[in-house]
């Protein structure tokens, strides 16, 4: 019985993994006959796990969706990082899913063997999450709907307020939703105004039920993303290109796609190009990351450097 039930458990395993499994192939794996493993397999689906078979020479078996969610059998890597994911998703941006994700945990943490509980545990311990009260928390039934919108290709409504707080209201039809640092868009044609348009998910509230289905649409220029950064590019107040003495790889992991962007120079260097709403915040964010540059353009934060180099000379002075 025990051997039987192992026997199960691994053949359960397999399935797991989103491919087909030949008999064969399955036999092979688990060094038994195909026979055993058409009787396994009945046995799985006696206990409520749905294998589907598909027939003829490329057929095999998978595991295919159920009423409920079966027990899932993880290796030790996908175990840690299933952990990892839902310790960030218990301080994440989607409201009312924290309380899920630490459920989720709970449950996956009972299970987890001692070597890999430590491996969590130790990570919680030495990880502090700074709240960030700026980001906003965006509606997970909200996403849901939009996600789905744009999956299927059909209209959406909804009212939406904008940063400096006009409320409007929209036609849509809705192509990508896009997360960017913490932060959710929509991107999606504005049927009213015949153009492309990102909304803020936070801002904005859905009138369901979804409309008409629309044509496929592509994004502008086929990325989504990119066209998110070169639409917060246009709306720098302030731009400015400095070059590092630093390579690349030094400078990118502090620059947000949002805020600027970053290309290799030659000469081991890099290039950046940084955009924002008030020069001093741009020049006192250039002297934090502690690498000498260049400054190639940009008058206004030319100013604000000096002011800042001033500032801190009269600090020291007398010291």
């Amino acid at each position: 019985m025990l051997e039987t039930s192992a026997r199960l458990l691994r053949l359960l395993s397999h399935l797991q993994t989103p491919r087909e499994w030949s008999a064969r192939e399955l036999a092979e794996r688990m060094e038994v006959s195909t026979r055993t493993v058409r009787r396994d397999v009945d046995r799985l689906r006696s206990l409520g796990y749905p294998v589907l078979a598909t027939m003829g020479t490329a057929g095999g078996y998978r595991l295919g969706a159920g009423a409920k969610v079966p027990p899932l059998l993880l290796d030790d890597e996908e175990a840690v990082a299933a952990a990892v994911s839902l310790r960030s998703a218990a301080g994440g941006s989607i409201a009312d899913s924290e309380e899920a994700a630490r459920r989720a945990l709970g449950k996956l943490e009972q299970v987890l063997p001692p070597r890999l509980r430590g491996r969590v545990r130790a990570l919680e311990a030495a990880t502090v999450a700074v709240p960030d009260q700026d980001v906003p928390t965006v509606d997970g039934e909200t996403l849901a709907l939009l996600a789905t919108a744009c999956r299927d290709r059909r209209s959406l409504r909804f009212d939406y307020v904008s940063h400096d707080g006009t409320a409007s209201y929209r036609r849509t039809e809705p192509v990508r939703i896009v997360s960017w640092g913490r932060r959710w868009y929509l991107l999606a044609f504005d049927l009213d105004r015949d153009d492309w348009r990102t909304f803020r998910i936070d801002r904005l509230r859905p009138r369901p039920p979804t409309g008409p289905g629309f044509a496929e649409r592509e994004p502008p220029g086929g990325d989504a993303a990119g066209y998110l950064a070169e639409r917060f590019s246009s709306v720098w107040a302030y731009r400015v290109r400095v070059r590092f003495h630093a390579p690349l790889e030094r400078v990118a992991p502090g620059i947000s796609p949002a805020d600027g962007l970053v290309e290799a120079a030659e000469e081991h260097g890099c290039v950046l190009t940084l955009g924002g709403s008030d020069p001093r915040v741009i020049a006192s964010f250039l002297c934090m990351f502690g690498i000498d540059f260049e400054l190639i353009e940009g008058e206004e934060v030319a100013k604000a450097l000096r002011e800042v180099a001033n500032r801190c000379l009269r600090a020291v002075g007398h010291v």
